[in-house]
């Protein structure tokens, strides 16, 4: 399993400029916020994910291209998309 550090640092480097903040709660399931760090304007938040299916590479390779499309999803509408 990836620790929340890696996972945190690894969504960075995926949606930068975008930061990210993980958060594990009591029923082990985890919270992805992906926000922009200066203004704190938040462009995803996702909870409910299976910390526990997190370990191959390919698990969080597939959890990155969903982020992607629900991050799309959300910035149709806007006028300054990230992405």
């Amino acid at each position: 399993m990836i620790s929340l550090a890696q996972l945190r640092l690894q969504l960075e480097r995926s949606f930068s400029p975008l930061a990210c903040e993980c958060t594990l709660t009591g029923d082990h399931s985890l919270t992805v916020k992906l926000y922009h760090p200066v203004s704190g304007q938040v462009d995803l938040v996702v909870s409910g994910l299976n910390v526990a299916s997190l370990g191959p590479p390919q698990t969080l390779e597939a959890l990155i291209e969903e982020l992607r499309y629900e991050l799309e999803c959300n910035t149709l509408n806007r006028s300054d998309p990230v992405r």
